[in-house]
Order: C-alpha cells, then sequence, then structure tokens
C-alpha cells in the first residue's frame, strides 16, 4: 500500500533486485560479517515495518536503499520501509503508538520518541555501542533522545537548517558578506524586498522550516517558552520583541509564506522567484542536478544564522532520530538495523548520497569528505554542534516535544504577522496552550 517515495521496497529477492540497492560486493561482503559479529542477532524470520521522512535529496534516497538491502541480505529480516512527508510523520506514529500495531520502527522529526515514552524499545546499549566507536554524540542530538539515563531513539543524523540565498542579489543590496546579527539582516531583507529580489521563511505549519527559523528567532531575542524548571514564561517583553522583529521582517516576505509547508520555499528558490531563505541544502543540490538551473547553482551560496541580541547561536535545527516501539515483536533486529545504519562502511556513504542534507550527530564523522567535496557543503557540518535540543533551556521530555509538534511558537508568531492577532493576544494564547502542556 506503500512504497519508499511511497511505494513498497524490499519485499524479498525480486524487489531486491529490482531496487538494484547494493553498490557492490563490498557493502554485501562487510553487512554479512557485520551481521555474524554484532551483539544484536535478528530473530529468525524477523520482519520489521519502518516509516521515515520523504527524502529531498534522491543520492540519500538510493544511498538509504543500498543499505536497507544489504542488512536484509546480511540478517534474513524482511524490511518493508516507506515514506511520508514531514508533516505526516508524527501523526501517523502517533497512531501506531496508541494502537500498539502497525508499525515497528519510525524514522522521524526533533524529539519524536519523546512523545511516547512508556511506548519506545529502550536503544542503551545501541547508544552506549555507537557513542564509544565513533567519539561520542554532539549535546543537542543526545538531549533530543534522553530521559533521564534511558536512550528513548537514536539521534541519526541532524537535517542543518541555514541560510540559502542569491550572492548576486545580495551583493546589489549592499551586502558583500552575509549579515551576522539581526538588525543587519533586516536591513538586508528590506534592500531584497526593494529590489524585487525578495526573501521567504516559512510562517505555516512547515515541521522543518517554520518550527527551525521561529525558534531561532525567539531564542536569539532571549525568549523562551519554559524556563529551566520548565515554567512557561512565553508571555514576557523578550517575545514581544521577537514579535516586532519577525513582523518586520515578514513585510518584506514574498506573498504565500503563511502557508508554506516544508517544500514551498524548495520550489519558490528553484522557480527564480525566492533569492534568500532558511533551508537544508537541498535546494542547492536541486538546483546543480538541473542543468537548466545553472545560473542558480553558480549564484547560490550558504551562511550562518545571524545571531540575535542574545548575542550566541540559538539555533533549533532539525534532528531526525529513529525509535523502535516496545510492541514490535523484532527488538533484536530493530536494534541491529539502528547499529548498522550508522556504521563507518554505512553512513559515510550515506552522508555522501546525501550531499551535506544529512550532518553528523557522531563526532568521528567530523572528518566526512562530504564537508569538503564542495565548499558550499562547508557550512552545514556544523548544525548538530551548533544548536539547542527542542526544548531550548527547558527539561527535554514528552511536554517540550508536544509544544513543538502542535505549533505552538509557529502559530504565535503567525497570527501576529499576518495581522489575526495582535501580539498581546498571541502571547497570551500561546501561553495558555503552553500551560496546557507543562501543567
Amino acid at each position: 500500500m506503500h512504497d519508499f517515495t511511497r511505494r513498497s521496497l524490499l519485499q524479498g529477492g525480486t524487489a531486491l533486485a529490482a531496487a538494484g540497492a547494493l553498490t557492490g560486493p563490498a557493502l554485501l561482503d562487510f553487512a554479512k560479517a557485520w551481521a555474524q559479529a554484532s551483539p544484536w542477532k535478528a530473530e529468525q524470520g524477523a520482519k520489521l515495518t519502518v516509516m521515515r521522512w520523504k527524502r529531498f535529496v534522491p543520492a540519500e534516497d538510493e544511498a538509504f536503499n543500498a543499505m536497507v538491502a544489504a542488512f536484509q541480505s546480511a540478517t534474513g529480516t524482511q524490511m518493508n520501509v516507506f515514506s511520508e512527508a514531514f508533516e505526516d510523520v508524527q501523526p501517523k506514529a502517533s497512531v501506531s503508538a496508541n494502537t500498539g500495531s502497525g508499525l515497528d520502527m519510525v524514522w522521524g522529526l526533533h524529539t519524536l520518541p519523546q512523545l511516547f515514552p512508556t511506548k519506545v524499545l529502550k536503544m542503551n546499549d545501541v547508544a552506549d555501542y555507537l557513542g564509544k566507536k565513533y567519539g561520542g554524540w554532539t549535546d543537542a542530538a543526545a538531549l533530543t533522545c534522553k530521559q533521564g539515563n534511558d536512550w528513548l531513539g537514536i539521534p541519526v543524523a541532524t537535517i542543518g537548517g541555514y541560510m540559502t540565498y542569491r550572492k548576486s542579489a545580495t551583493d546589489k543590496a549592499g551586502f558583500k558578506e552575509f549579515p551576522k546579527d539581526f538588525p543587519s539582516f533586516l536591513e538586508l531583507c528590506k534592500a531584497l524586498k526593494k529590489n524585487n529580489t525578495p526573501a521567504g521563511f516559512a510562517l505555516g505549519h512547515a515541521s522543518g522550516d517554520a518550527n527551525g527559523w521561529l525558534h531561532w528567532m525567539l531564542w536569539g531575542h532571549n525568549a523562551w517558552t519554559v524556563d529551566k524548571d520548565d515554567k512557561v514564561i512565553i508571555n514576557s517583553p523578550e517575545t514581544a520583541k521577537a514579535l516586532e522583529y519577525v513582523k518586520a521582517l515578514s513585510e518584506t516576505f514574498i506573498p504565500g509564506t503563511a502557508s508554506w509547508n516544508d517544500s514551498s520555499n524548495n520550489k519558490a528558490y528553484l522557480a527564480g522567484e525566492l533569492y534568500c531563505t532558511a533551508n537544508g541544502i537541498s535546494i542547492y543540490v536541486a538546483a546543480k542536478d538541473d542543468p537548466t538551473k545553472k545560473e542558480i547553482t553558480e549564484d547560490t551560496q550558504h551562511a550562518l544564522y545571524p545571531v540575535g541580541p542574545i548575542g550566541k547561536p540559538t539555533e533549533l535545527q532539525l534532528t531526525v532520530p529513529i525509535l523502535a516501539f516496545n510492541f514490535t515483536k523484532y527488538p533484536n533486529a530493530a536494534k541491529a538495523f539502528v547499529a548498522f545504519m550508522l556504521e563507518k562502511e554505512n553512513f559515510d556513504k550515506w552522508l555522501t548520497g546525501s550531499r551535506g542534507y544529512l550532518t553528523h550527530t557522531l563526532n568521528a564523522y567530523e572528518a566526512s569528505p562530504v564537508w569538503t567535496a564542495d565548499p558550499k557543503n562547508a557550512v552545514f557540518a556544523q548544525a548538530s554542534k551548533r544548536a539547542l535540543p527542542a526544548s531550548g533551556i527547558g527539561k527535554v521530555g514528552e511536554k517540550a516535544a508536544t509544544a513543538i509538534a502542535d505549533f505552538i511558537v509557529v502559530d504565535m508568531f503567525a497570527n501576529y504577522c499576518t495581522g489575526s492577532k495582535d501580539a498581546k493576544t498571541a502571547m497570551a494564547e500561546a501561553e495558555r496552550s503552553l500551560k496546557r502542556i507543562y501543567r
């Protein structure tokens, strides 16, 4: 009923051949040797149904397919992997968690495992194995998946979102270098609008893009949803300043951002309608792969997010953790698959396949060749190390995950920027929503 880009993947030997998935005998030889030595032996007749987010970079899909095929062949585990749009992953995962059926594993977004801490298979042994072998985990990535000393899932990667912009447009706007602070960034966006080369950032329910850049804006003004003790503090003078700033910024945007999802800015940028946005490297990769987009490819540059009044990076990057439900009949196969995903023989190829779209969460992969293959890739290597957890300064857990999934911060900004609410009302509504979660 599903496919890998909404098609059924790897259902037996015929699908293996059809997928053309293995990159060569070396990968299969490695997989077989790994399966023999692995601490986790897949159960006899194991079958895993895995849901993941829909890929934005085709080469990442191909590298993932190859890895899944090798794992299936080496362990005998039947793999049924299908993909869903970003915004559909969490609701579908919640259905499985609530019914105790349908899925064995989910490769999701942000703090997804924290939404159902009593329904997931603890991954402490997998996290310890990988962390010791590959230089430890980045702080924000580890916090994303941990509850106390328990790992509720494994942070496979971070999809780094940074500034994607047309250099010719920012040069014409009078900025030879991309701004490094909020005031200069606003001035750039005003100049881009004046020159009919506008910026645009999602104000709709874009799970990755909107949550990412609007939390960066909130935190950059030293405004937070909750404090270190999880007391709700969203209704503050700092939040009011963040709202005013983002409204001024939104007035420079290309029309339609209030309804944007996670693919909208990609399409607008590649159509030549958008000249500055926040995104993963996928826009640049898509342009490179399209001979008709040569001008956009050569003109595109990337930059770190400007820093707000707080004076330090305050980035919510898109961690993509994988979890296994504790009602799976095949826990050993699930753990083995997760560990196999992040072994060097797979992961370096996977990072290369993603072409910088995925960023490592294990420190050893800082040396991955993908970060030097193209100078325009380099900025994305910093994503996981510069990120804060989705809870900001609060406690990571189910409540913070719920606040992200419910778009509370996104809706607060969108309501004010679109004029449907004044600042006082927008903050008060966000405060009420957060207090229902943090009661």
